[in-house]
């Protein structure tokens, strides 16, 4: 496996080794032992999966408050997206930047976003599918989300009109969003 890490602390790129032949190929998606010699020891206790039938489909910018503030490692399984994580920190160096990487059916990188940050991303292919792993059950109290466009946050996602959710079309901006990490 081949960390790499971002311009923001904590959030690091995984490229897990993929083995192919004329049958196909085969990867470990996780591995905790693994994970943990790379200097990241985290309790997953639960598995999402979403898929989005058009390009252009956005999702986010999502988190859960403190005391239920979620980790995750993310990828994607089917199609491509830009994924993006926002330091939401108050007391980072690198607060309210966002970091943005493609991840692919094909390059097979994962995104690990620890607490602290907002999450989204974009579909850049038809029917695409995102699994991620997260290290708290889902807390609807604690659940936040931002909007997308916030021009504090000035994020490129190639598009000004993409397809919303209900809650990503009234989400607030990051200046009258409820954060507490």
């Amino acid at each position: 496996m081949k960390v790499t890490e971002t311009k923001i602390s904590g959030v690091v790129i995984i490229e897990p080794k993929v083995f192919g032949d004329h049958r196909g190929w085969f990867t470990e998606t996780y591995s905790k032992t693994k994970l943990r010699e790379v200097g990241i020891d985290v309790e997953f206790v639960q598995d999402n999966h979403s898929f989005s039938a058009q390009k252009g489909t956005l999702r986010g910018l999502h988190f859960q408050c403190a005391p239920k503030a979620q980790t995750k490692l993310v990828r994607c399984t089917r199609g491509k997206i830009l994924d993006v994580a926002v330091d939401l920190r108050a007391d980072s160096s690198t607060y309210k930047e966002w970091v943005s990487v493609v991840l692919s059916e094909e390059n097979q990188m994962q995104l690990f976003i620890p607490k602290g940050f907002a999450h989204g991303f974009i579909t850049l292919t038809e029917n695409v599918e995102v699994q991620y792993k997260v290290d708290e059950d889902y807390s609807p109290e604690n659940d936040r989300s931002i909007r997308f466009d916030d021009e504090e946050l000035g994020i490129d996602w190639g598009t000004m009109n993409p397809v919303l959710s209900a809650k990503d079309q009234s989400a607030p901006s990051l200046k009258d969003c409820d954060i507490r990490f």
